[in-house]
Parts: C-alpha cells; sequence; structure tokens
C-alpha cells in the first residue's frame, strides 16, 4: 500500500519538478538552498499526499508548498541574521556556438539580477506568471492575495522590471 501511494505521488508530482525547481531559485540565491527547498517541498508535499491530502490541481499546490516553505526559510533566517549569499549562479548553457552562448549567459545573468532587484512580492508574481505561466487566479490562490493584488504587482513589478533593465542596457552601452 505504501509503495502504492509512493508511486501515485511520484508519477502525479515528477513532471512538476521544473517548475519546483525554477520556482526555487526565484526565491533563493544559493544554489545549496534551492536544492534544499526542492526537496523539502517535496517532502511536505508527499507527507501531505500520505495523509490523504491530494489536491485536484498538483502545480498549484507544489508551488503553495514551494513559497510557504521560502518564507519560513526567510522567517528564521531573518531572525539568526542568517542571509543568503549574493551571488548568482546561472545554469550553464549548451549550444556548439560559443558566441551566442556567451550573449545568452549575460542575458540571463542580468534578467536574474534584475528579478532579484524587485520586492519579493513583485518578483514571486512576475515568477509565476511569466516564467511559470499560472493565471492571475491560480497565483492569487498560490499566495494568498486577492486576484486585483497579483495583477497590480506583476504589473509595476514588470514596470520595474523593465526600467531595471533598460538601465543596465544602458550602463553596459556606455
Amino acid at each position: 500500500m505504501a509503495t502504492d501511494a509512493r508511486d501515485d505521488f511520484l508519477r502525479a508530482t515528477l513532471p512538476s519538478l521544473d517548475l519546483v525547481y525554477n520556482l526555487s531559485r526565484r526565491a533563493m540565491r544559493d544554489r545549496d538552498l534551492v536544492e534544499d527547498l526542492v526537496q523539502e517541498t517535496y517532502v511536505k508535499a508527499f507527507e501531505a499526499w500520505a495523509a490523504g491530502r491530494k489536491p485536484k490541481r498538483v502545480e498549484p499546490w507544489l508551488a503553495t508548498i514551494c513559497l510557504n516553505s521560502a518564507r519560513s526559510y526567510w522567517r528564521r533566517a531573518s531572525t539568526r541574521r542568517e542571509i543568503a549569499l549574493d551571488h548568482v549562479e546561472a545554469e550553464p548553457i549548451v549550444d556548439d556556438d560559443v558566441e551566442a552562448q556567451a550573449i545568452a549567459f549575460v542575458r540571463q545573468s542580468l534578467v536574474h539580477a534584475a528579478l532579484w532587484k524587485l520586492p519579493d512580492v513583485q518578483r514571486i508574481a512576475v515568477a509565476l506568471m511569466d516564467i511559470d505561466g499560472f493565471t492571475a487566479r491560480e497565483i492569487a490562490g498560490i499566495t494568498g492575495a486577492p486576484r486585483g493584488t497579483v495583477l497590480s504587482r506583476i504589473h509595476r513589478g514588470r514596470k520595474k522590471l523593465a526600467q531595471i533593465l533598460s538601465a543596465e542596457v544602458e550602463r553596459l552601452e556606455a
């Protein structure tokens, strides 16, 4: 019976592993913390699954668990004065064209660094909608904020992200 629950859980949740990983990357700066958050998300999800609390839709459920775990980490870290590393670790890009690989790396690094300059609520909302493909209603359910607030955060986050990236591009071209 336990094996069936484990197999059902893995079958239902493993397709969402990339989503959880990408969301974790938006919540944590250090690669080790990202991996810990992904693991913690899946452990908590399995505990709920095994207890009979299976969701109707797996992706928003996992995203909610991931974000709540990240918030808990940051609350604990702020009381212990733990601060994540400020360096940006970008994923290596596999491509035969070295020039295209370098340009893609620079773009990825710029966007990643710019996202971290946004307030947390805007960064999470923009990442959930523009990167992970959730709707405003789903993001409202995940974050616990009203739909209008989510739309406002996305609008303001995109606008600020565009300003940050424009300023950075101007700085690099000067």
